[in-house]
C-alpha cells in the first residue's frame, strides 16, 4: 500500500489554542474571567443563555459545555461550532491560523488518521509554538479589501452624544453608522494595516447589545490578532507610544491631542502583535501601556509591559478607578502624563 500525507491532528492541536479559535469567531470578548484560567459564558455552540454553562481551560487547553455539546478539545469545538468532521476542521484551522502544510501534515498507512476522538486530555506544547505560530502568520497576512462603505452616517447620536466624538475625529477615522449591508445598524470601523491599506470593517453595536448578540463583529476569515488599530498613522508621530485596547479609546485619545496611539482590539497582545510594534520602535523608544482598570486589562497590561520593555522604555498607566477607560481621561491628564515622560 502507498504511503499517504494525513493531517497530523496532534501537531494542528499543539499549534493553536482555544482563546484563539474563540477570538477568530468574536467570541473571546463575550467570555467572562479574561486572563484567567478559566474562562466561561454561554455555549456558542447550541446558543444557550446559561452564562455558566460554557467552560474552558486556557491552561490545559480545553473546553466543556454542561449541556449537550459536552467538551474536547480546540479541533473539536471548531468541527462541533461548524459542524464538519474533524478532518475539515484541521484544514480549516491551518487556513485561518496560517499554518504550515507540511508541518502539520504525517506520512502513514492508516486511514484511521483521518479522524480524530474528542477528548478532554491536553496535548504537550512544544516551547517553539510561539515562534512558529509568529511565522505562520506572516506567511498568511488579511489581504486588503476591494471596496469602501462609502454610504456612512457621521453624524450619528451615538458617536457624537454617547462617545463624545467630534466630526472632525469621526471624518479623520472614517467611521459611521451603517443602515444596510455586512455591518447593518452598527458602526463601522475602518481597520488598516501598517501600509494603510483597509483590511476590514468592524462593527459595533449600538450601546449594550441584546442577549445573543456581539458587541463586536468581524469578518469571516480575519484575523485580528495580526493588526494594531492606527499604527499606520501613529508612526508618523513623535512621542512615546501609547497601546490601549479598543477603537474608542485611541480615537478619544486622538481627539485629546494625543496621536501616536495603538489599540490592539482586546486585552492580550498576539506575538505578530508584538512584532508589529516593536518593528516601529527602537531602544530609545518610549511606550506606555494604558489598558483598562479591570482584572483582564491588569493580567494584559503586566504580560504586554513585560515582553516590549526587553526591547525599549515601558511604563504602565495605572487608574485609580475601577473600570475606568482610557477614552474617560481629559486632555489635561494626557498633558500631565505627556510632561512626566518625555
Amino acid at each position: 500500500m502507498s504511503k499517504k500525507s494525513f493531517i497530523d491532528f496532534k501537531a494542528v492541536k499543539a499549534a493553536i489554542s482555544m482563546e484563539q479559535v474563540l477570538e477568530h469567531y468574536n467570541l473571546l470578548d463575550t467570555m467572562s474571567g479574561l486572563g484567567k484560567e478559566s474562562l466561561s459564558g454561554c455555549c456558542p455552540i447550541h446558543k444557550g443563555s446559561n452564562k455558566t454553562q460554557f467552560r474552558v481551560n486556557t491552561v490545559k487547553n480545553i473546553w466543556n459545555c454542561f449541556g449537550k455539546c459536552k467538551g474536547g478539545n480546540a479541533l473539536d469545538f471548531i468541527a462541533k461550532y461548524e459542524n464538519v468532521s474533524i478532518h475539515a476542521a484541521a484544514l480549516k484551522a491551518i487556513e485561518w491560523f496560517g499554518l504550515d502544510m507540511e508541518q502539520m501534515s504525517v506520512k502513514s498507512d492508516d486511514d484511521e488518521k483521518l479522524e480524530s476522538k474528542p477528548s478532554l486530555k491536553p496535548e504537550p506544547k512544544s516551547p517553539a509554538v510561539k515562534k512558529e505560530t509568529v511565522e505562520s502568520e506572516k506567511a498568511s497576512p488579511n489581504v486588503p479589501l476591494k471596496f469602501r462603505l462609502d454610504k456612512l452616517e457621521r453624524e450619528h447620536p451615538y458617536l457624537i452624544k454617547e462617545r463624545g466624538l467630534t466630526l472632525e475625529t469621526i471624518i479623520d477615522f472614517g467611521i459611521g453608522y451603517c443602515a444596510k449591508g455586512i455591518m447593518e445598524n452598527r458602526i463601522a470601523i475602518p481597520i488598516h494595516n501598517l501600509k494603510g491599506e483597509l483590511l476590514a470593517y468592524a462593527g459595533r453595536w449600538l450601546g449594550e447589545p441584546p442577549e445573543g448578540t456581539h458587541k463586536y463583529k468581524l469578518p469571516p476569515g480575519f484575523k485580528k490578532s495580526l493588526e494594531v488599530f492606527n499604527i499606520d498613522r501613529a508612526i508618523k508621530e513623535t512621542g512615546p507610544l501609547i497601546i490601549v485596547e479598543g477603537f474608542f479609546d485611541c480615537m478619544k485619545l486622538h481627539q485629546n491631542g494625543w496621536k501616536k496611539v495603538v489599540a490592539l482590539m482586546g486585552s492580550t497582545m498576539s506575538p505578530a502583535q508584538e512584532e508589529l510594534i516593536r518593528s516601529q520602535t527602537s531602544e530609545n523608544s518610549h511606550i506606555i501601556v494604558m489598558l483598562d482598570e479591570n482584572e483582564a486589562g491588569r493580567t494584559g497590561r503586566d504580560d504586554i509591559a513585560q515582553r516590549l520593555s526587553k526591547h525599549c522604555y515601558v511604563k504602565i498607566y495605572e487608574f485609580n478607578q475601577e473600570d475606568f477607560e482610557p477614552e474617560h481621561l481629559f486632555p489635561e491628564d494626557l498633558q500631565a502624563l505627556s510632561e512626566g515622560v518625555e
